[in-house]
């Protein structure tokens, strides 16, 4: 039997349960998704009976399979999303989404007591997001739902009411509670006073430590099984472990986000409005992180340039890097502040701010290399921010996702950071790796 670690990596759509050995190689994947249903408001919602079923049936087939010898368990989910366990220690309601409206009234009664939103946000590390706030879908519950709200006993956060199913055990943990809740008061490092105030705070089993474990019966033996990981800050695990010195990490794909683990400035209101939040690192270290939507920009405009230079669709990706067709970039740090007091006075906009128009171009290699330097713009501006200004604290700009198999991207990157070492990091399965990783089986 090959000895391996399991994580359940539960993502909105694709939910997995990843194997991996010794050396973390995946060796064994099993993947399912189910449809949405809709809650109670008739609005879509994440099936979670579905969900409970198929981690325990999964869970028999490994039991069943003698190929593999389990020696640990862990869980990483998507966030902003929480179980309201009832006396039962079944949920008390739907599972609901975070993409569901938050009624602009109770927004208002909220914010008249607990402050402005731009106060608000600055103390949570996180701009103003409605449901994705999820510490207010309890407020919500409270006041718009209360039938409901009277028969909540505890209310776990995603990754850990799946380690819940398993280890019976109602515990809260930092990656869940730092992601853009407006639970946790980033300038006292505790809960927010509103929480205390509403008494949500006895809905909110004790915050335990990452790597804790408990101890579950897997065939004949007893196995460690761990509380689950927020993805986000589970991503950041493996490379947290491999590298010694300060890096950023640009994860590509629909947004490019910055990531810099190693942040040590409060997030300012200027900062909230360019889209900058906080996360917690698993040990409850500030996460900086800035966005920008670049991802999608991409796919839209090349849909364009294919039809304008009627090209395929996906003709972009033979397209070679020509550095004639690209003006210089402008180098890191030249003309941006360094310090973040001259930072706070300046406010970019880190959208694509002007149209694209690749009709100006002579050929589509030429309007696809513009292209690329008008979306790397605002993403610089992005690193810089999340960087705090201080790109000379820094040694790797690391990047993955889509965007770092793109050669022309890739050229301009580092260009623009000739200071920085830019790594192209091939994590297929980062956030199940870091959920592997924090159960320390083989450290």
């Amino acid at each position: 039997m090959v000895p391996c670690v399991a994580v359940f990596d539960i993502g909105k759509t694709n939910k997995k349960c990843v194997l991996f050995d010794p050396e973390y190689r995946i060796i064994h994947e099993i993947e399912t998704r189910f449809p949405e249903i809709t809650d109670d408001d008739g609005e879509p919602s994440e099936d979670l009976n579905s969900l409970i079923n198929w981690l325990q049936q999964t869970w028999q087939h490994l039991e069943n399979n003698t190929q593999f010898d389990i020696r640990g368990l862990n869980f990483t989910t998507y966030g902003a999303s929480f179980v309201h366990l009832n006396a039962q220690n079944k949920p008390a309601t739907p599972l609901y989404s975070y993409l569901k409206p938050f009624p602009e009234d109770l927004d208002q009664q909220f914010h008249a007591q607990y402050g402005s939103k731009l106060t608000f946000s600055a103390q949570t590390a996180s701009p103003d997001l409605g449901m994705l706030n999820s510490g207010k879908q309890l407020y919500w519950l409270k006041y718009k739902k209360p039938h409901l709200f009277s028969q909540i006993k505890c209310s776990l956060h995603l990754p850990q009411f799946c380690a819940f199913q398993f280890s019976g055990q109602r515990v809260s943990e930092y990656t869940s509670i730092g992601c853009h809740t407006g639970l946790w008061d980033f300038t006292k490092n505790q809960y927010h006073n509103w929480v205390y105030q509403e008494d949500i705070i006895s809905l909110l089993p004790r915050i335990t430590d990452y790597n804790t474990t408990f101890s579950i019966k897997f065939r004949n033996k007893q196995i460690p099984v761990g509380i689950g990981l927020h993805d986000s800050s589970a991503a950041l695990i493996p490379y947290l472990q491999k590298y010694q010195e300060p890096f950023l990490l640009l994860s590509t794909g629909t947004w490019g986000i910055t990531l810099n683990p190693f942040a040590q400035e409060p997030l300012t209101e200027e900062m909230l409005q360019q889209d900058c939040l906080n996360y917690l690192t698993y040990n409850g270290n500030p996460v900086r992180a800035s966005r920008v939507f670049i991802g999608n920009e991409h796919e839209v405009q090349t849909k364009k340039l294919a039809a304008h230079f009627n090209k395929p669709l996906d003709y972009f990706k033979t397209v070679v890097y020509q550095p004639e067709f690209t003006p210089s970039m402008v180098p890191a740090g030249s003309g941006m502040p360094e310090s973040g007091e001259a930072s706070a006075k300046i406010i970019f906009n880190y959208q694509i701010a002007k149209q694209f128009d690749g009709g100006a171009y002579q050929t589509y290699e030429e309007a696809y290399h513009a292209l690329i330097r008008q979306l790397l713009a605002p993403q610089i501006k992005a690193i810089h921010l999340a960087s705090e200004y201080r790109l000379a604290a820094f040694k790797y700009l690391l990047v993955d996702g889509g965007f770092s198999k793109n050669k022309i991207f890739m050229a301009l990157l580092q260009e623009a950071f000739p200071t920085l070492q830019i790594i192209v990091a091939e994590n297929s399965q980062g956030t199940a790796l870091g959920a592997a990783m924090a159960l320390q089986i083989w450290q």
